[in-house]
């Protein structure tokens, strides 16, 4: 590792728009005991970033720190190569290419990472793609997988197909054998059917209540369409999944998700908010699909960790075709 003490870093002193964001130098972190310290070659971002950054809603800061971030260096997912190892680290070795999540920054020349949160990098794989999937990826997948427990030959409704985990959620759904349909603009729908999906729907030209399909599972990550018009197209038995985190500004979705399970209570339908939760498991299931080539990480823009703020601005924006990424 570098013999250097300071490095550069996207640094976020209060919470705010991205404006507030600098690029600063900051003390290098140095290995703890389980750690490793991994030397950044692309982080990527996410909507969970830009709440944090803004502290909207504010229940968010009962996590990250009540007046300012409690840890000032922003970004989560990352990917590169392990620059130095803590004490109980066995699997691990300086020099590997490694992928997951930091729950101290990821938008820094360096970052300490748990070493439960790091996979191998597929040798097919781009640090830029790896850095793509963590969050994204396995939000994706347990939605799927875990909460809808989607079967071959299910019909699966993706809505907010083209963005950061509706890009993966046709996929898996795709690798798990369903019949997917995905709902996105215009511009968007030549990408969507590139990722596998049966069938494509413009949502500025097609209604969504006049929809004749009734689906098995709705991953909804827009959150824009009215619950009744969504569980009109829901199979009696089916399992809706609400996934844009967004809602009021105090509580953010924990209105909408307590709505939803008492609705759950008195119907069929399986209306399962939910918030996923990253394990090593999880990741290692991604790599392999990634190198099996049943899942290709979609990178819409990749910006200097100098326009970290531009990055925010644009995912913040909801019109992601894909990840946004910081390339170092």
């Amino acid at each position: 590792m570098t013999t250097t003490t300071t490095m550069r870093a996207v640094v976020q002193r209060r919470y705010g728009p991205p404006s507030v964001l600098e690029c600063a130098a900051v003390e290098m972190p140095q290995p703890r005991r389980g750690d490793v310290v991994v030397r950044v070659s692309a982080a990527s971002l996410h909507p969970g970033d830009c709440f944090i950054l803004a502290g909207e809603p504010y229940i968010v800061r009962l996590a990250f720190g009540m007046r300012r971030p409690r840890h000032p260096i922003r970004g989560m997912d990352l990917a590169g190569e392990v620059a130095a190892i803590g004490e109980d680290v066995a699997d691990l070795e300086p020099g590997d290419a490694v992928f997951g999540w930091s729950g101290t920054g990821s938008l820094a020349e360096y970052a300490r990472v748990p070493a439960k949160h790091l996979a191998p990098v597929p040798k097919n794989v781009t640090m830029t793609d790896a850095a793509a999937v963590p969050t994204s990826g396995m939000t994706a997948l347990q939605a799927l997988r875990d909460i809808a427990h989607v079967a071959p030959g299910q019909k699966v409704l993706i809505i907010g197909a083209s963005g950061g985990v509706g890009t993966f959620a046709v996929q898996i759904a795709k690798a798990l054998g369903a019949e997917v349909t995905g709902v996105c603009s215009a511009r968007n729908m030549a990408l969507v059917a590139s990722l596998g999906a049966d069938h494509v729907i413009d949502y500025e030209r097609t209604d969504l209540s006049q929809l004749t399909t009734r689906y098995d599972v709705i991953l909804d990550n827009v959150e824009s369409t009215p619950l009744g018009v969504l569980r009109r197209v829901l199979t009696p038995t089916g399992t809706l999944i609400p996934n844009s985190g967004r809602g009021g500004r105090w509580f953010g979705p924990l209105g909408r998700i307590a709505r939803a399970r008492i609705l759950s209570a008195f119907s069929r339908q399986r209306l399962r908010p939910f918030t996923s939760i990253g394990t090593r498991e999880d990741l290692l299931t991604l790599a392999d699909l990634i190198a099996d080539q049943r899942i290709t990480p979609i990178i819409d823009r990749a910006y200097s960790l100098d326009d970290a703020s531009d990055a925010f601005l644009h995912v913040a924006s909801g019109h992601t075709r894909g990840k946004v990424v910081v390339a170092l």
